[in-house]
């Protein structure tokens, strides 16, 4: 897929490098039991997640979560990763947190990173190839984290790239899947509680009928209307 392609005026991206990303399988295997049968455990007195059924269990997927704090990156495999779906997920992941020891793990962990501020076309055109592919890829529509239960404005870049893979392979199955995190704490402390809920996918077949610019405005408004009804007073 030519870069040139994810770029118009709905959307500024700087050219930037190639990016790739691959999963480990034992290393990916030992943080799954690590991180759901001890640590998540060991920290968190209650975890409830609901919607698990909405999971699709094939096709590309983007799942769009609410951004709470750092535990989400280990609270959405929890609720939707390899050992409920079958699936491993592919994070997108701010650029400056993929450094040090960190980073190693995070790219054999699947992770890819993107500068939220200036988003560069190597990471959006990596993330069209791994849903074209038939991959499920975490996006945090918010951008950073969010402390309070109100979901902020979205940035447009899921529903770009959910609708760019819809040109690139228009018989592909994409969803877009909101997922409310949320804790009973803004920082979640030792023995604080988890609150998971998954919602319907969005079926990005349904937004075709209008230019790009304007299925990507349409679009973004039912992520954020779906994520407001998951989310908003439903935090433990």
């Amino acid at each position: 897929m030519s870069q040139s392609t994810i770029v118009d005026e709905s959307l500024t991206i700087r050219k930037s490098p190639a990016v790739n990303s691959r999963i480990n399988p034992c290393l990916i295997r030992f943080c799954y039991f690590l991180g759901n049968y001890l640590v998540l455990p060991a920290f968190f007195s209650k975890i409830t997640v609901t919607g698990q059924e909405n999971i699709p269990l094939t096709g590309g997927v983007i799942l769009a979560p609410t951004h709470r704090s750092r535990w989400d990156a280990l609270i959405l495999p929890y609720a939707v990763g390899r050992l409920v779906s079958g699936r491993d997920l592919r994070f997108m992941v701010s650029a400056n947190e993929i450094k040090g020891v960190q980073g190693w793990f995070i790219r054999r962990l699947g992770g890819f990173p993107v500068n939220t501020d200036h988003p560069g076309m190597g990471s959006l055109v990596h993330s069209v190839e791994l849903l074209a592919a038939g991959e499920m890829v975490a996006i945090f529509p918010e951008g950073g984290i969010c402390r309070d239960r109100v979901v902020h404005p979205l940035k447009p870049g899921v529903a770009r790239i959910a609708l760019e893979v819809k040109t690139m392979k228009p018989d592909a199955d994409i969803k877009i899947l909101p997922v409310s995190i949320s804790y009973n704490q803004p920082y979640p402390g030792w023995g604080s509680e988890a609150t998971v809920n998954i919602g319907q996918g969005i079926n990005v077949l349904d937004y075709q009928q209008n230019s790009l610019k304007r299925e990507t405005v349409r679009l973004t408004k039912t992520l954020s209307d779906r994520l407001k009804l998951l989310h908003e007073d439903q935090s433990p």
